[in-house]
Formats: structure tokens, C-alpha cells, sequence
């Protein structure tokens, strides 16, 4: 059941509001967010594992800040031709 429109006045500015739904739904605006959503994602998976492989590597394989970074940068750049 629709309902009728309703007029609010703002400053003497009057606008509509319709409270009756919206018949046609964006789906390719709704794709185009979930893929979004779902790369960003996984970039971040990506780069938690990276971040925990180098730090994993600068702290305990004696490989110290500057071999932490190069792992980590190494490691994005190959997750970047995989993923």
C-alpha cells in the first residue's frame, strides 16, 4: 500500500517526500560495490600474511629492519602476480 506524499517547508523551501519504495534496484551498482568490497578484502589478507611473514623474518631469522622490508616488498610484488 502506497502512501501519500508528503510536503515539509525548510525556510520557505518546500519539498516532496515520496515514502512509496523504489521499484527498479540497482544491481549493477550493488556488483560493482561487492566487488569492492571482495578486493579489498583480499588485499588485505595479502598484506596481514605478508606483514607477518616479514616481521616473522626481521625478528626471528636475523634478517633485521632492512631484511624484514625486502621481504615484505618481495612478498607483495609475488602476491601481486599470483593473486
Amino acid at each position: 500500500m502506497a502512501k501519500a506524499a508528503k510536503k515539509t517547508t525548510t525556510k520557505g523551501k518546500t519539498s516532496v517526500k515520496k515514502s512509496e519504495p523504489v521499484s527498479a534496484m540497482d544491481y549493477a551498482e550493488h556488483e560493482k560495490t561487492y566487488d569492492l568490497f571482495l578486493w579489498l578484502s583480499r588485499w588485505t589478507v595479502v598484506g596481514c600474511a605478508a606483514l607477518l611473514i616479514a616481521m616473522m623474518f626481521g625478528f626471528f631469522g636475523g634478517g633485521g629492519l632492512i631484511g624484514g622490508t625486502l621481504a615484505f616488498i618481495i612478498l607483495i610484488i609475488a602476491a601481486f602476480f599470483v593473486v
